[in-house]
């Protein structure tokens, strides 16, 4: 039985790629996964022509990652598939932890209201692959399937890249090359480049059962239950009645024995405990690793996702955190592309997603660490803490199952600029902007929403009317850069101001979020990170803010004056 029917996408003769010389491309992405497919869509919100290569023919074939982070939707919202993507999946927040049938923890992603998003959505990857395919054929991506690369030669000005196909194989050349080709790249092998950390020597089952049960929206995760002794257990609902249930194993287990379904209906009828009918839909085996290449740019190959990083799937930091990748790495790329940025912008890509990459890693490290132990002692540390959690709040935040997915705060990025002004909350440079509700133009709306995809100054007074006259007279000359910063006043009683959009914050959450008073403004770019905040607008502050953002050199770069 299967709950969904795999597309079959179209394949086209490459006649047009092969004729004579090798064609060149200025952007070329290698990969149709969720991260590879993103970068493809943004590049073309940015306006860039992209040709996307895939060897097969249609989606991932099981469920594989299934949990999508707030921020990720956040991003998937700028992409224009956040929609698709919660209306079909299975909204959550709360999860549990159990120690036997105790539970010992709890956690709420998203405590408080005014936000668009949940915590996060649990969705097979092959539904979010295939709504973000049909997003980028809408945008005119130029997606070929069953186009396998076998070869990729890097090159002074680009790349060229060996490509197979049931029509025979040509070459094609790229100024810039995404490498979006999973976790056993095989543009990382071919081309001998470094990935480092540890490999995990434990085994888990993945068990895709159809079923109609009364369990709530919840992550539930279990450390040794009677169901499945000295071993943990985890379960998440997803759509379509499919519930993901993922059995530890343990090193020493066979995994061609273990996938087969007369070992796996007896584990599901002992954690189900009652006579509920139930299909198995798919299995499968995992390892997992935590390791990272040392870089993520060389020259003009940019890897992201999975190419780039693993982690173990505690947390949900795999997919979410490509996402974040692609959402770093696009809008730099864009302005490189157009001449309005130096490719040393392309460095604070790596940089900056490194420094990601290993706070990743080391909380997925914790968490694996903590959900098997590889020694004696952990393995004490690990029991006594779940001991003591069952009686003693202070111990339940030693309990670790999976610190799931957050955005990651760049605080130390280059294109920060440092405050001068003292702030309240955690809006700090280079933290994602926090969502709240507004009302723009009599409709209520959100906050990220009128951001993303190009430069905003967010402008705030107590009423539009009260707005700093010289931000006013300048906002034109903003507007009109080469780099356009578009301005929008955050008013809290709302108003109109000729020539500006104006943002009511109905609930006062926006101010309160980003620690705002009447007169403050925060410079965002194009991925909704802050990049430089102040209590009083000064032209000249956020021109050099906007010069450090875009890594510009001179002090009044051409790309930051109106444009002719």
């Amino acid at each position: 039985m299967s709950t969904y029917t795999y597309p079959k996408f179209t394949y086209r003769a490459p006649t047009d790629l092969m004729a004579g010389a090798p064609q060149r491309r200025p952007l070329v992405v290698i990969g149709a996964g969720p991260v590879g497919l993103a970068a493809a869509i943004d590049a073309r919100l940015q306006g860039l022509e992209v040709l996307l290569f895939d060897e097969e023919d249609s989606v991932s074939f099981g469920s594989r990652a299934v949990c999508y982070a707030k921020r990720a939707l956040e991003i998937l919202d700028r992409l224009g598939v956040g929609d698709t993507i919660v209306d079909q999946g299975v909204s959550w927040n709360v999860g549990r932890t159990f120690l036997r049938e105790e539970e010992v923890y709890r956690f709420n992603l998203v405590p408080d209201a005014g936000h668009k998003r949940p915590g996060m959505i649990n969705l097979q990857q092959y539904h979010l692959e295939e709504a973000l395919v049909r997003r980028a054929e809408a945008l005119g991506v130029d997606l070929r399937w069953n186009h396998k690369v076998v070869g990729v030669a890097p090159l002074t000005d680009g790349a060229r890249l060996s490509i197979e196909t049931p029509d025979g194989a040509f070459d094609i050349d790229a100024d810039w090359l995404i490498v979006a080709d999973g976790a056993r790249s095989n543009v990382r092998r071919q081309l001998g480049l470094d990935i480092e950390g540890h490999v995990f020597k434990d085994r888990f089952l993945i068990a895709d059962v159809v079923m109609k049960a009364d369990f709530p929206a919840e992550r539930w995760f279990w450390f040794d239950p009677p169901f499945h002794p000295n071993q943990s257990v985890l379960l998440h609902k997803q759509s379509d009645n499919v519930w993901r249930i993922d059995f530890q194993l343990g090193w020493d287990s066979d995994p061609e024995e273990e996938k087969k379904p007369e070992k796996i209906i007896p584990r599901v009828k002992a954690m189900l405990g009652d006579t509920r009918e139930f299909t198995l839909e798919w299995a499968s085996i995992y390892t997992f690793q935590c390791r990272r290449m040392t870089h993520f740019r060389h020259g003009r190959l940019l890897f992201v996702g999975d190419a780039a990083h693993q982690v173990s799937p505690f947390g949900a930091r795999g997919a979410n955190s490509g996402f974040q990748d692609t959402d770093d790495l696009v809008w730099k790329l864009a302005l490189v592309i157009k001449g309005l940025a130096p490719q040393a912008l392309l460095d604070t890509y790596d940089a900056d997603r490194t420094y990601a990459a290993d706070e990743n890693i080391r909380n997925s490290t914790r968490s694996t660490d903590f959900i098997t132990p590889k020694s004696a002692v952990s393995k004490l540390f690990r029991n006594a803490a779940l001991e003591l959690a069952r009686t003693q709040p202070f111990a339940r935040k030693l309990v670790n199952s999976g610190r799931l997915s957050v955005p990651a705060i760049l605080v130390r990025s280059a294109l920060n600029t440092p405050d001068v002004d003292a702030f309240e909350g955690n809006m700090v440079p280079g933290a994602p902007l926090d969502d709240a509700p507004v009302r723009v133009a009599g409709q209520d709306g959100w906050l990220l929403d009128q951001l993303g995809n190009r430069f905003v100054l967010l402008a705030f007074a107590d009423r539009a009317e009260q707005i700093d006259p010289l931000l006013r007279a300048q906002a034109q000359a903003l507007a009109g850069a080469a780099i356009p910063v578009q301005v929008l006043l955050v008013t809290a009683h709302g108003g109109d101001v000729p020539g500006l959009s104006v943002l009511h914050d109905r609930d006062g959450q926006v101010a309160q979020r980003l620690g705002a008073c009447p007169g403050s403004c925060y410079l965002v770019r194009p991925d909704q990170h802050v990049a430089a905040r102040w209590h009083r607008f000064d032209e000249a502050a956020v021109r050099a803010a906007m010069a450090r953002a875009t890594a510009q050199t001179a002090a009044e770069p051409a790309a930051l004056a109106v444009a002719a």
